[in-house]
């Protein structure tokens, strides 16, 4: 390929600009079509989530691509975003063969092996429910599947869940119109606890899990229940209701959206029909947008998901978790990259102690070890920027985008478990806007003026 073109079209990918990228090597004419030019194509649909495409490109070039471990890369994240994940797990797996060491596919394969597990349980069940039809999956009682004593302490009274979610009691015509306006048979539980109060907030907001989801490592939360009606913006068909969720936000139409969660819409609670039929009685799931729509069994009916909700105080380890970050700050060994620029680093006395100082403060500040968008997180940023530059100085956006997980982020023992890019994109905008970041022939460096106020700040600690 053209260097001045495939400069070109890296400097679009940095930036973002993947349709221009499509656009531009679509239109080239076929006898420049080579594996290089195919396998960027193919990088630039999976960025714009237009997986389908980018497996097809990838298959086209599999003979060439067998040695070349950003191939499988990219051929197992489009299997990754398609829910394939049996598949993404090997593709993953043979690029780490090919390349060891890096984080990223060591990542990928760690999370496409239990997706894998999870969606083949989730089958497994499915199956077996289906076999045994759906009629012992309901109420375990006969009678009303909730106590009046259950009742009376399950709501949580607020003006709020009273504006946005609470609606008079649903009659049966209501209840008939919505049902066919959703397409599904409400449980019998569900109605009758909206009979009791028509929507609201529960006192008890989590539910335990067995397997890890995007909330905690054994619960998810939610932020309310859904009513039966369309005048409130979280009821079963209002404004915020589940047939937007389905049809504008994606979730799989497999049944009906009775909670929202935390995230605001980035994943919520369902009942799932896709063992009973439409007219049968419905499993309980939770299903998270950001990780491509994973379902989550929660339990076998309405009335169990109800009775299973437990309050705040079952899951609150925040003193705990904050004890042993503030250990971690103190003591974790630095990882081996953060310890060389450290190492390299003569500008600034006991620099080592000075970061544990700041980390520590952030610590303190907001009982866990995270950066984001406060002052002193972007001072660490910067810290973490200017001890990279200084010892690379051949360092492009990409590039430093790339290797800033290394450093702290997932830096083992002193380690943060994870970030999100988004945060570091946003500083690094921030900066060069103030111009205390500016770039030299593609390389990014702080100005001296940036650099001399930086030791200052680190002076202080």
């Amino acid at each position: 390929m053209n260097p001045t073109l495939l400069e070109q079209l890296n400097h679009w990918n940095e930036e973002d600009e993947h349709q221009q990228i499509v656009d531009t090597l679509l239109a080239l004419p076929e006898e420049d079509w080579d594996y290089e030019a195919i396998s960027l194509l193919g990088r630039a649909y999976n960025n714009l989530q237009q997986y389908e495409e980018a497996l097809a490109l990838f298959h086209e070039i599999a003979d060439a691509g067998q040695k070349d471990p950003l191939w499988h890369y990219r051929m197992g994240y489009a299997y990754y975003h398609m829910q394939r994940y049996e598949e993404a797990a090997k593709a993953f797996a043979r690029s780490g063969e090919l390349e060891p060491g890096d984080p990223d596919t060591d990542l990928f394969v760690e999370w496409s092996l239990r997706k894998a597990e999870k969606q083949r349980k989730q089958a497994e069940r499915l199956a077996a429910r289906k076999a045994a039809g759906s009629a012992s999956h309901g109420s375990s009682a006969e009678g009303p599947p909730f106590s009046d004593a259950f009742l009376s302490s399950f709501w949580k009274e607020s003006d709020y869940a009273q504006n946005s979610y609470q609606s008079e009691p649903p009659t049966d015509d209501l209840i008939s119109s919505i049902e066919e306006e959703l397409g599904y048979k409400l449980p019998a539980s569900y109605i009758a606890l909206m009979k009791h109060q028509n929507g609201g907030i529960p006192c008890n907001t989590n539910f335990p899990t067995e397997e890890a989801t995007s909330w905690a490592e054994d619960h998810i939360a939610i932020t309310g229940i859904l009513g039966i009606g369309r005048e409130k913006r979280y009821s079963l068909c209002g404004d915020l209701g589940s047939s937007l969720m389905i049809e504008e936000w994606g979730y799989p139409d497999i049944g009906v959206v009775i909670c929202n969660c935390p995230s605001a819409g980035h994943d919520v609670v369902m009942l799932d029909y896709r063992a009973c039929g439409p007219d049968g009685e419905p499993e309980v799931i939770h299903v998270d947008q950001e990780g491509d729509y994973e379902i989550t069994f929660l339990a076998e009916n309405f009335e169990a998901f109800i009775k299973g909700l437990v309050n705040d105080e079952v899951f609150d380890t925040s003193a705990e978790d904050k004890e042993a970050d503030l250990h971690k700050v103190a003591h974790g060994a630095f990882s081996p990259l953060l310890a060389e620029l450290c190492a390299n680093a003569t500008e600034v006395e006991s620099l080592e102690q000075k970061i544990r100082t700041i980390c520590t403060q952030v610590v303190e500040e907001k009982g866990h070890f995270s950066f984001h968008a406060d002052e002193r997180s972007y001072l660490m940023y910067d810290v973490q920027f200017w001890l990279y530059t200084k010892s690379y100085p051949d360092t492009d956006r990409a590039k430093y985008l790339d290797i800033y997980k290394d450093m702290i982020a997932f830096g083992g023992e002193f380690g943060q478990r994870g970030y999100a890019p988004s945060w570091i994109t946003s500083w690094l905008d921030q900066r060069m806007e103030e111009g205390r970041i500016i770039q030299d022939h593609g390389k990014l460096r702080f100005t001296d003026q940036a650099v001399s106020e930086l030791l200052q700040q680190l002076e202080n600690f």
